[in-house]
């Protein structure tokens, strides 16, 4: 890697701000002073300092975020606003996009990481990974709706789901409306909204709970964000 996208990459701003360190005398690797930003570098073996400081690299980053609503799932958008918007300019560093994707309209658990290696294996249909909802559902859902989820509801395009595990945590008969868990094992389009639809109930709330083995920390305030803690990367590991 470049040294002067290595001190970019680390918060000391852009490439023309690093210039200014360089020609300033203040970056060293491996203790001889560095002049040139095209110099090459192993971020894990050289030792590189700025005004007599270590700069420690991070090549991987993973937060666990709780999307809000009216946010879309994606690194930019010209017209909306982005869970990457919601990170702070040193989270941005390197380059982290979201793990699948949350409707605008649905809040909850999203991870975002610059893991490929992790983000495919979350989301490939082969690993077959769990994902958990709770919705608010006009209608009273039955045990017709849970058998129907248990045998694998067929969506308006044809797509047989697999067999997904619906709960009925309450019902209200005043208002019409049921309030659930489901567990589902693909990712397809506005899939939830679609599963209820096909046995014409609508979603009015939706938020996912957990995506695999991570589970959204329930003191993480809508629209806020941290780094993974050491035992959820551990659970993780299966999956990189």
């Amino acid at each position: 890697m470049r040294l002067d996208k290595f001190l970019a990459h680390t918060g000391y701003g852009t490439r023309k701000t690093v210039k200014e360190l360089l020609k300033s005398k203040q970056v060293e690797v491996n203790g001889k002073l560095a002049k040139d930003g095209k110099v090459h570098i192993e971020p894990e073996s050289d030792q590189v300092q700025v005004a007599g400081e270590k700069v420690h690299y991070q090549e991987f980053i993973y937060l666990m975020l709780h999307k809000p609503q009216g946010v879309i799932s994606a690194t930019e958008d010209k017209l909306h606003k982005t869970v990457i918007d919601l990170l702070h300019s040193q989270d941005r560093l390197l380059d982290p996009f979201p793990v699948g994707r949350l409707d605008k309209d649905t809040e909850g658990l999203l991870l975002l990481t610059n893991d490929g290696v992790l983000a495919h294996n979350l989301l490939s249909p082969k690993k077959e990974v769990d994902k958990c909802y709770e919705a608010v559902i006009q209608g009273i859902v039955d045990k017709k709706d849970i058998q129907a989820f248990d045998e694998g509801v067929t969506l308006d395009d044809g797509f047989v789901c697999r067999s997904a595990a619906l709960t009925v945590l309450s019902t209200n008969a005043e208002s019409q409306t049921s309030t659930i868990q489901v567990v589902i094992h693909e990712g397809k389009f506005h899939q939830v909204k679609r599963m209820f639809e096909a046995v014409d109930k609508k979603v009015t709330y939706l938020k996912r709970l957990s995506m695999g083995p991570l589970t959204l920390d329930k003191d993480l305030k809508i629209g806020h964000y941290r780094p993974l803690t050491e035992a959820e990367m551990k659970v993780m590991e299966d999956y990189r």
